[in-house]
């Protein structure tokens, strides 16, 4: 059997990220992946003279050179990786109704602490005040966050009491119940409560340092794309992966985890053949993973529980538009719209659930950004929305194109009225991704693509303080959207680095026993 230090399964960006940092610290690593290409979401593909960003938006956490964010900070600065790309100009534009019902929202808000407070309390008059606190608050929050990282989350309480208070006092609030104190005017959080989407979890529920990280995040560092598509990212960091001595196996299945008498990870099969392993980082659902590649003897109890009380987060279906007509003859100007149908997310997570009442959407023109996206003369938009249950469970087979077809001609309709541009006459090429696309591509459950819901006690703050609790199977360790951080590019990226010196750490202990 070939023997390798580490097999890492799944080519997605958390297991590019740890397979990346396995190589980089000197460890013999197998990456995996059972398509021809890598990335998993983090991918595009091509209809007639177009292409397609499967999913990204925006990838956040990245800055500029001379400002780099974290995530930044493990692509370029310490794996290597080249890439080009552009920041995305503002935040975001959210098109919608007020949770009162009746006050009509269209906001534009810009990047920069003090552009998008000035800009917020020309929105909402007598807000600053909130504003300002909230990212006070906000910048206390991600610099008890780098504290954490740079003590591999072996925090000594003291400090975190003298230099992160409020840290600790906002840690088990949601969203909302912070708004509140900071005695941020109902219409300032309507309009602050815009990014609840990208989590999935309204701000009822919502873990306050979660979304105020993301937030300070964005308006921080602003967003950022690929120039070319996100396969430049994750072709790059394969690339990267491979001048470190690396080894992938694309087009190749892992099928079962072996463990040894002491119940711990002793070998993959794969569809080529066994590989000797004490280490695996497994970039796929756990659930998924724990039901048809482990054996049932070695799994936890707890784990059991652990999988079986989790709850799927959101779905993604999404309408691709190659347009032949370019953004600007168009009038379009903004890079991404939010279009709710209400600014109560607790009634648009509740309306999310069924596909005949969900009118959630979020609208992404990448020519705004980057002129050269496309052709000369067109443009590409993406239409996304989620779904907060399994309802494409009750589509049949045979109904499966009409019903696609028709909530995608919707969402366009919506898209045309909202922002009173026609686009349908221009309409080259399109494509429809349902929730059953993103199961056969990404192998995720339901389509759940975004993992499991960060709610309450399964929140990203509870995840990270269960870092050395919650892997109790020795020798595998899980990255990606179900992982750590959940959902997002960024969040990928951080938990296969995490996860990586996480087992790093396992090899210099075995060694010293």
């Amino acid at each position: 059997m070939p023997k390798f230090d580490c097999v890492v399964i799944g080519a997605g960006n958390g297991g590019l990220a740890a397979a990346c940092k396995m190589a980089l610290e000197g460890k013999k690593t197998l990456l995996i992946e059972k398509h021809n290409l890598p990335g998993g979401c983090a991918s595009s593909f091509r209809r007639g003279r177009f292409e397609f960003e499967t999913a990204l938006h925006e990838l956040c956490e990245w800055g500029t050179e001379e400002n780099p964010a974290n995530c930044r900070k493990f692509v370029v600065d310490d794996y290597g990786v080249k890439l080009k790309g552009h920041i995305v100009p503002e935040n975001f534009r959210v098109i919608t109704t007020a949770s009162d019902g009746k006050t009509p929202i269209d906001a534009t808000l810009p990047c920069g602490v003090e552009a998008f407070t000035d800009a917020m309390e020309k929105y909402v008059p007598g807000c600053r005040k909130s504003i300002e606190d909230f990212f006070e608050i906000g910048q206390e929050c991600l610099d008890a966050g780098n504290y954490s990282l740079s003590v591999n989350g072996n925090t000594d309480n003291k400090y975190m009491m003298e230099h992160f208070p409020n840290f600790l006092r906002v840690g088990s609030y949601p969203v909302n119940k912070v708004f509140k104190a900071l005695k941020m005017p109902p219409l300032a959080q309507d309009i602050m409560n815009t990014y609840w989407g990208y989590l999935a979890v309204d701000a009822d529920r919502l873990s306050y340092l979660q979304y105020s990280n993301m937030v300070n995040l964005y308006v921080r560092y602003g967003a950022w794309i690929p120039d070319k598509t996100s396969h430049e990212l994750t072709t790059g960091m394969v690339e990267r992966f491979r001048e470190m001595g690396g080894t992938v196996w694309f087009n190749c299945t892992a099928e079962k985890i072996l463990f040894g008498d002491d119940k711990a990870v002793s070998g993959v099969v794969t569809d080529r053949g066994t590989i000797e392993t004490r280490h695996v980082i497994c970039n796929a659902n756990p659930s998924m993973v724990y039901a048809t590649m482990v054996p049932e003897e070695v799994i936890p109890e707890r784990m059991i529980k652990l999988a079986n009380a989790r709850k799927y987060s959101a779905r993604m279906f999404v309408v691709y538009l190659g347009l032949d007509k370019s953004a600007e003859e168009l009038g379009l100007k903004d890079y991404s719209i939010f279009m709710p149908e209400t600014a109560d997310s607790a009634k648009e997570y509740e309306s999310g659930k069924r596909m005949e009442t969900n009118l959630n959407m979020v609208s992404v023109c990448y020519n705004t950004v980057n002129p050269d996206f496309s052709p000369e003369g067109t443009c590409v938009i993406s239409l996304t929305t989620t779904y907060m249950d399994d309802d494409w469970a009750n589509v049949e087979e045979d109904d499966y194109v009409e019903t696609k077809n028709r909530l995608a001609k919707r969402m366009i309709e919506r898209f045309e009225q909202k922002l009173g541009v026609e686009i349908t006459p221009y309409i080259e090429e399109i494509e429809v991704a349902t929730p059953w696309t993103m199961c056969n591509f990404v192998n995720v459950p339901q389509g759940a693509a975004y993992g499991y819901e960060l709610d309450g006690w399964d929140s990203m703050m509870a995840r990270m303080r269960m870092m050395g609790s919650e892997y109790e199977v020795k020798g595998l360790r899980f990255v990606g959207a179900a992982s750590i951080r959940g959902d997002g590019y960024n969040s990928a990226i951080f938990s296969g680095n995490t996860m990586a010196k996480m087992t790093l750490g396992d090899m210099r202990r075995e060694e010293e026993a």
